[in-house]
């Protein structure tokens, strides 16, 4: 299992899968290409299919425009068998003669795959020696740690300051999505919505008021995400308002410690990363389950451990943040991170502050385990019509409006 600093990423919105992703595949390409004088990049199925939508014509030509002229073509039926976000880059000479070509995955989370070695991720090497969260938990009875110290065993010396840096950006992402008001880009003209529910959660009386600041923490984060502004990929650009928005609520509203906020992260981390070893986080692959829903297990295990929940109990909150969103399809309309995604978020939170609270409640003793509940959202995912994964024909995305 890879090191989460393959999962929480640092960049700019809408979409890690379709803009960060395919940006770092044209850089790959530039770098393995240089001498071409015309490059031609084909984007299949979904990456075609919403990619106008999420700017992924944008994020590659900012690549290789500056250096020579770039064609972008567009192929949404063809589904290549590797993964739905395929792409196809080609370097041409002056003669129209190909000097190199390279089809390449965007399979979530900002990773990329050529294809050719399992569900290995490009520039990615294995620093756990456990992949299912059944062992983890097993260690950590073992040797009476917590997850998070599981976490720190295996990551480098450097995982407390990277999480530090990860933890200052989702701060400084709400913080934007508060003050930043007016529309957000693209034809559906959806307001921004986080500032004026901030606002009216103030006034709330307090037994109210904190679910109305995490509704309006998540949507501050997703309507950066959605105009193209910083945020952390937890663990993509689609799903990046929940880990942040209960982290930050935490953090206010019950006085948690910077230090405890980290191992938070980390526990949330391992909690993802082991979804996208023996599943997927990407919404063209599993649908928004796969985004969203693992974001809620993410958020939910976080938030039990900093109440202090047990290993169990931890997995606990984590396995029924995504046992609830098991089935949920990702149908954006007008292929934009906008509607539903950003409510998405939004409701996410909440549900993995519930879902914290009900394992608390508990001894930690559950019938379903989480590497279960990962086996069956991929399974779930595998069965969903492709017009239910980041394509936008069918759902919302064509009974809303027309684009």
């Amino acid at each position: 299992m890879k090191s989460f600093k393959e999962l929480y990423r640092v960049g700019k919105g809408p979409s890690s899968s379709h803009t960060m992703g395919p940006q770092r595949a044209a850089k790959l390409f530039l770098e393995r290409c240089p001498n071409a004088s015309y490059y031609e990049v084909t984007l299949y199925g979904s990456q075609a299919a919403t990619g106008k939508g999420h700017m992924t014509d944008v994020a590659i030509e900012e690549v290789l425009r500056p250096h020579k002229t770039v064609n972008i073509i567009w192929q949404p039926q063809t589904f290549l068998p590797y993964h739905p976000n395929g792409m196809k880059f080609v370097g041409k000479d002056l003669n129209g003669d190909i000097i190199d070509e390279w089809t390449v995955y965007s399979i979530g989370g900002g990773a990329i795959s050529d294809g050719t070695a399992g569900n290995e991720e490009l520039g990615a090497k294995d620093v756990y020696d456990l992949n299912k969260l059944a062992d983890i938990k097993q260690w950590c009875y073992d040797n009476g740690r917590s997850f998070w110290e599981y976490v720190e065993k295996c990551e480098s010396e450097d995982i407390w300051d990277y999480l530090d840096m990860v933890w200052q950006t989702m701060k400084q992402s709400i913080r934007n999505g508060l003050d930043h008001e007016g529309v957000l880009p693209g034809p559906l003209k959806l307001q921004r919505k986080a500032a004026t529910y901030y606002i009216k959660a103030k006034g709330y009386r307090a037994s109210l008021q904190s679910r109305g600041l995490v509704y309006a923490y998540a949507l501050a984060v997703s309507e950066e995400n959605a105009s193209g502004g910083t945020i952390v990929t937890a663990p993509t650009c689609g799903a990046c308002g929940v880990l942040p928005a209960v982290l930050y609520h935490m953090v206010t509203s019950h006085d948690m410690s910077e230090q405890r906020i980290l191992r938070a992260l980390a526990t949330a981390g391992l909690v993802g990363n082991i979804v996208k070893q023996n599943a997927s986080i990407s919404g063209a692959d599993v649908g928004c389950q796969g985004e969203v829903g693992v974001a809620c297990a993410m958020a939910s295990a976080a938030a039990c451990q900093l109440f202090g929940g047990s290993p169990a109990q931890v997995e606990y909150a984590a396995e029924m943040g995504l046992e609830h969103h098991l089935g949920m399809t990702c149908d954006p309309v007008c292929g934009l991170v906008q509607i539903p995604c950003i409510e998405r978020n939004a409701m996410a939170a909440i549900k993995a502050i519930n879902a914290s609270r009900l394992a608390m409640r508990g001894t930690g003793r559950h019938m379903v385990s989480l590497d279960s509940i990962i086996k069956t959202m991929y399974e779930t995912g595998l069965n969903l019509s492709t017009n239910y994964k980041e394509t936008s024909l069918a759902g919302l995305a064509v009974n809303v409006l027309t684009c």
